[in-house]
C-alpha cells in the first residue's frame, strides 16, 4: 500500500472538504453542522424552505434519495450530496487504510467471508475492499495506492456482463446468443431492438437506457424505479419494459417460470444446484411476496455468476504452485480477480488467468474475461 500517496490525498480531501462546507455556508446564509440530520432538515425544510421529504423516525429524510430530488433545483443540496460523497471516501478508505496497514508485511490483510451474503458471493470485511468505487476518478485515485511489490506487476482479470450471458444461457434466447456469440455490444443490440432503429443508428442515449434495462429487469426493476433512474416518465418506462419483453419474450417466459418454481418448491437454485430458500415466496403482504419474487428471478443469474467465479478461484489456486509459483492471488472483487506476479510473467500469466477464468464453466455463450496489468490496482484495470 502506498501510504505517501493516501496521505496526499487525505490532505487534498481535507481541503476539499473545506471548500465544499465553505459554498454551503454562502448558500445557506450561515454555517451549521453538516453532519447533523436535524440541523439540515431545520435548514432546507426550515429556513430555505423546500419542498418536505418522507418522514422517518427521527424527522424529515435528508438520506441520499431524498437529496437527490432536491439537486437539481437546489445547490445546496447537491454541494451536499458532494460533501457526504467526499467524507465517506476520506473516513472509510484514505484515513482508514494506513491504520490497517500490517507494520511486519506492508499489506492489507482483509478478511474475505464465504457464507455472509445470501447471494453466495464473497464478502470483504476488515477492511471492506468490495466497495471502493470504480466507475468515478475518486475510487481509481484511492486504488492507485494498492500497489505491486518491486519485480511485480498487479494483473486484474474480470468477466465481461458474466450474469447476462448467464442470463442468455438460462433463457435459450436466440437473439442473445447470437450476440454474445458474435462479440457484438449488448447493450446496443438491445437499444437497438426495443427502439426499432438499425444498430448504426443507436446512439449514446438509447445505448445507457439499454444498458440500466438489461441489468435492472434482471433485478425486478419496475417502471418506476426505472422512470428515476433515466429520468424519464412512467408511461415511456413502462413502454420501454413492455418493448424490451417484446423483443425478448423467452427472457419474460424464464421469469415467470423462476417464480412459479419457486412458489412449488419454496427455494430458487443456481445453475450449479445451490439453493436459496424463500420463505416470503407465497407471503399474503403484496410487497414482502414481490420482494422474493425478485430474489426469485435473479438468485439464477447472479447466485451462478458468483459459482462460476469459485470455480474459477479453486482452480486457479490448485494449478498456481505449479504453473507459476511467484504469483498470487490477492483478492476477489465480485466479478474480478486480482493477482500479482513477476514483471517478466505478468502478460504471459493474464492470459494464462483469462483462459482458466473463460473456461470454469461452459454455458451455451462464452465467458469473457477482461485483463489488466499494471504497477497498482488502479493502472491494471
Amino acid at each position: 500500500v502506498d501510504e505517501e500517496l493516501l496521505a496526499e490525498l487525505s490532505k487534498e480531501y481535507a481541503e476539499k472538504l473545506a471548500m465544499i462546507s465553505a459554498d454551503i455556508f454562502a448558500l445557506a446564509g450561515e454555517e451549521f453542522n453538516l453532519n447533523s440530520p436535524k440541523q439540515i432538515a431545520e435548514m432546507f425544510f426550515g429556513k430555505l424552505e423546500m419542498p418536505k421529504s418522507k418522514k422517518t423516525k427521527t424527522g424529515l429524510s435528508t438520506d441520499v434519495a431524498a437529496l437527490e430530488k432536491l439537486a437539481p433545483v437546489y445547490p445546496i443540496a447537491a454541494h451536499l450530496l458532494k460533501y457526504r460523497e467526499a467524507q465517506k471516501l476520506l473516513s472509510t478508505y484514505i484515513d482508514a487504510l494506513p491504520l490497517q496497514v500490517s507494520r511486519a508485511t506492508g499489506r492489507l490483510h482483509s478478511s474475505l467471508n464465504q457464507t455472509i451474503t445470501s447471494t453466495g458471493r464473497l464478502s470483504s470485511t476488515s477492511p471492506n475492499l468490495q466497495n471502493i468505487p470504480i466507475r468515478t476518478e475518486e475510487g481509481r485515485r484511492i486504488r492507485a495506492a494498492f500497489i505491486a511489490p518491486e519485480g511485480y506487476a498487479v494483473v486484474s482479470a474480470d468477466y465481461s456482463q458474466i450474469e447476462l450471458r448467464i442470463l442468455a444461457h438460462l433463457s435459450d434466447d436466440a437473439r442473445l446468443i447470437e450476440a454474445f456469440e458474435n462479440g457484438k455490444d449488448i447493450h446496443a443490440q438491445t437499444a437497438s431492438a426495443i427502439y426499432g432503429v438499425f444498430p448504426e443508428m443507436v446512439t449514446n442515449e438509447m445505448r445507457r437506457a439499454a444498458k440500466t434495462i438489461n441489468f435492472g429487469l434482471m433485478y425486478g426493476m419496475g417502471p418506476i424505479n426505472l422512470s428515476r433512474q433515466l429520468g424519464i416518465s412512467f408511461k415511456k418506462a413502462r413502454a420501454f419494459i413492455d418493448a424490451y419483453f417484446l423483443q425478448f419474450p423467452s427472457i419474460q417466459t424464464l421469469m415467470d417460470s423462476s417464480i412459479e418454481k419457486a412458489r412449488t418448491r419454496g427455494y430458487s437454485e443456481t445453475l450449479l444446484g445451490r439453493r436459496r430458500y424463500l420463505p416470503d415466496i407465497n407471503a399474503k403482504a403484496r410487497q414482502v411476496r414481490e420482494a422474493a419474487e425478485r430474489t426469485a428471478v435473479n438468485t439464477p443469474v447472479q447466485g451462478t455468476a458468483a459459482d462460476i467465479i469459485k470455480i474459477a478461484m479453486v482452480e486457479i489456486h490448485r494449478e498456481l504452485p505449479g504453473a507459476y509459483p511467484k504469483a498470487g492471488m490477492l483478492l476477489q472483487v465480485h466479478d474480478e480477480l486480482v493477482f500479482e506476479a513477476p514483471l517478466a510473467q505478468a502478460e504471459q500469466f493474464a492470459d494464462w488467468v483469462a483462459h482458466k477464468m473463460e473456461s470454469a464453466y461452459r454455458l451455451k455463450v462464452p465467458l469473457k474475461v477482461d485483463v489488466g496489468v499494471g504497477e497498482s490496482w488502479a493502472a491494471a484495470h
